[in-house]
């Protein structure tokens, strides 16, 4: 059973981070201290220099010759499973359209790991969980994220098809001329087409990757652990103390933002209760559900294993949100996820500690 001491341990713990984030709503809600645009110029620092080194520092501290392979298969399989479960439960609900598989699986497999998971599993179970979650870190930044670009891209391509085509029939008034035109060019440019399309694709995702610092943060930090350990050597002092005062002030600096992000949001709730509920569902219930699952499949257990399930109950990451805001793919439900995550996190992290520890 936890102690009093443990409890106080957590929450001494995380009680800083939501500080900082409370600072900056009542700053923004009540005292109007930072306008609209101050706001935008703080959470671009953010996202180009604070969490950029903060992930570099995590992962460049982790070694990548002693990963744990049954977490990462964990971790891929649950991806895998929630992709399925979203694309039955979409297919039967809201005709299978992509929008909803992507919101599906942002809200149930990808959480706020980097900013609120390490300080929180670390006071729980130490700096293994560090180690661990650096390796979920790495795997989010270098797989997953760019993987829900290119889903949000192929929804946005088949969304410009779906209008051009509504255009194309509406120009083509004859039933007869429209079979014909449809006969003619579709059997020669469909399949050709289609290729065009997916290339398309992967280019605009590969020029955004080449955009975003928080990519080559983590490709830095990735190469530079695997010369550091390999080879037994360390950044110039210089160097690493001046990535650790930015990357140390920058999760005080990520809470902040969300912060002012809450603090812009007209309603906490902007999706409505219904969505807000099943929202919640998928990300305290389906995420660590599937999770727990190939944990046990593949043979995780101990500490490791409740670590995989707690990370997967934390609330909702914000590079699911920057995406779906940027598409304009449910937004509202997104950052529901975040605001209302972020208020439950740490009840809710006890209540699978108390269960996992039974």
């Amino acid at each position: 059973m936890i102690s009093l001491k443990d409890v106080y341990r957590i929450v001494a713990a995380i009680i800083p981070l939501y500080v900082a984030m409370i600072l900056a709503y009542v700053s923004v809600k009540w005292l109007k201290l930072f306008t609209q645009d101050q706001c935008a110029g703080i959470n671009k620092f953010v996202a180009k220099f604070s969490i950029p080194l903060l992930s570099f520092q995590v992962i460049s501290k982790s070694n990548p010759y002693k990963m744990n392979l049954k977490l990462i298969g964990a971790d891929v399989l649950q991806k895998v499973i929630a992709l399925i479960m979203v694309a039955i439960f979409t297919k039967v609900r809201s005709n299978g359209q992509l929008n909803w598989i992507i919101t599906g699986i942002s809200l149930s497999t990808l959480p706020n790991t980097l900013i609120l998971g390490i300080p929180l599993l670390k006071a729980i179970y130490g700096d293994e969980a560090h180690v661990l979650l650096a390796q979920i870190v790495a795997l989010q930044s270098v797989i997953w994220y760019n993987l829900l670009l290119f889903l949000f891209e192929l929804s946005n391509a088949s969304e410009d098809h779906i209008i051009q085509s509504s255009e194309a029939t509406t120009t083509i008034g004859n039933p007869e001329v429209r079979e014909e035109a449809e006969e003619k060019e579709g059997t020669k440019s469909r399949n050709p087409g289609r290729r065009r399309k997916i290339i398309m694709i992967l280019l605009t995702v590969g020029k955004k990757l080449l955009m975003n610092p928080n990519f080559h943060a983590t490709v830095a930090g990735l190469a530079w652990a695997s010369i550091s350990f390999g080879c037994n050597v360390k950044l110039p002092k210089v160097v690493e103390d001046s990535i650790t005062i930015l990357s140390d002030g920058g999760l005080g600096m990520a809470m902040f933002s969300l912060g002012l992000f809450m603090a812009s949001q007209a309603s906490i709730v902007a999706c409505g209760t219904r969505l807000m509920l099943l929202a919640m569902f998928l990300k305290f219930i389906v995420g660590p559900a599937t999770m727990a699952a190939p944990s046990i499949a593949v043979g995780l257990k101990g500490v490791p294993f409740k670590i995989s399930v707690i990370q997967a109950a934390l609330p909702q990451g914000i590079v699911p949100f920057v995406f779906a805001k940027e598409y304009n793919v449910h937004p509202d439900i997104l950052s529901t996820g975040i605001i209302i995550g972020l208020l439950v996190a740490l009840p809710v992290a006890l209540v699978y500690y108390l269960l996992l520890g039974l």
